[in-house]
């Protein structure tokens, strides 16, 4: 029985994941009110680089032909120099530009970051505030693609990345906030967002895969960490379909209503 509880928890922890990690509400701080709740030991940098490993392969999946676009483009560009391929190749160039400053932030001060951040009360006031910039943005519809971005661009939806290091802080939601609020369209904003995701995620993995290979519970916990990872997986898939959905219509405000609500009963409550 006590197996079967098990299970169902860390099954709920990998919805949780899977649900979060693509809409704007932050999936790291569910995680951490999710283990508060069930009583469970916060599993650390380890177990979260696991999940987010799933919801990696997700997002892989579904950008897997911008990606192979990207790729091919670029590669023309540097060999050929033709104009026509010129935004792809820019457009990768923003995107390692964006990766830089979350990607030094988290290898020298993530461990600390998540240490002093990583309260029930404190992921209740961070929701508070992307709920804030979600709303003030709510309305905006910016006008520039891909091809218009600028380097500036790039750096400041980067250092937006950097500030959702912070548990509570929406990773994707501070990525689209910041590309809609330099000028990008939704749909240009949402992309962009995951472009950024996608490097960030990769080097997590690469510094934590020796953390998760030596992780101690891994091998008594092998079946529950497997069920999270597959449900990480398909529900990834699922709420950034919907996510995109989302984008598409101009319906953020209702990411900011429930933020507010999740921020204020944390506060309230715990």
């Amino acid at each position: 029985m006590e197996q079967f509880i098990l299970i169902l928890k860390y099954l709920l922890l990998g919805i949780i994941q899977g649900v979060t990690e693509p809409i704007p509400v932050s999936s790291s701080g569910h995680l951490i009110i999710a283990q508060q709740l069930m009583g469970m030991e916060h599993r650390g940098l380890a177990f979260e680089v696991f999940l987010n490993t799933a919801s990696l392969i997700a997002i892989l999946f579904i950008y897997r032909e911008m990606l192979l676009k990207l790729a091919v483009n670029g590669c023309k560009f540097m060999t050929t120099r033709k104009r026509e391929y010129k935004s792809d190749f820019m457009f990768i160039v923003y995107i390692v530009v964006g990766t830089i400053p979350a990607g030094i932030l988290g290898v020298l001060f993530k461990d600390q970051i998540e240490s002093v951040f990583s309260s029930a009360k404190m992921v209740g006031l961070t929701l508070l505030i992307t709920g804030a910039a979600l709303w003030l943005i709510r309305n905006l519809r910016g006008v520039k693609r891909e091809g218009d971005l600028k380097l500036k661009d790039a750096i400041l939806v980067g250092l937006a990345q950097a500030v959702a290091l912070i548990p509570g802080i929406s990773r994707s939601g501070a990525t689209v906030i910041a590309s809609i609020a330099v000028g990008m369209k939704q749909e240009t904003a949402l992309r962009f967002s995951f472009m950024l995701y996608i490097p960030i995620s990769l080097g997590g993995l690469l510094v934590g895969a020796s953390d998760i290979a030596s992780d101690p519970e891994m091998s008594t916990l092998w079946l529950p960490y497997a069920i999270a990872f597959i449900a990480t997986l398909i529900l990834t898939y699922l709420s950034m379909k919907w996510l995109m959905n989302i984008m598409a219509k101009g319906n953020l405000g209702y990411f900011a209503y429930y933020c507010f609500a999740a921020g204020i009963l944390l506060l309230v409550l715990l």
